[in-house]
């Protein structure tokens, strides 16, 4: 019986600390997220800007060759 409780004791240990690394892989999973959802909205601006000069470039040049 004493076996029994020493074990059961072992066995719920583990479980919180299974519990306590999971929580934590979780949250460090949820910051990468959030710093590739940074990095992708960063590249997204970069992007439209890029590619607003290029049609105002392409606008120039048709205006100029216009007869």
């Amino acid at each position: 019986m004493m076996s029994q409780n020493r074990y059961a004791a072992k066995d719920r240990l583990a479980a919180v600390h299974d519990y306590e690394v999971n929580l934590k892989a979780e949250i460090e999973i949820m910051a990468l997220h959030d710093k590739l959802d940074q990095i992708r909205n960063v590249e997204i601006r970069d992007l439209s800007a890029r590619q607003q000069e290029q049609l105002t470039m392409l606008a120039n040049f048709v205006g100029a060759t216009k007869p």
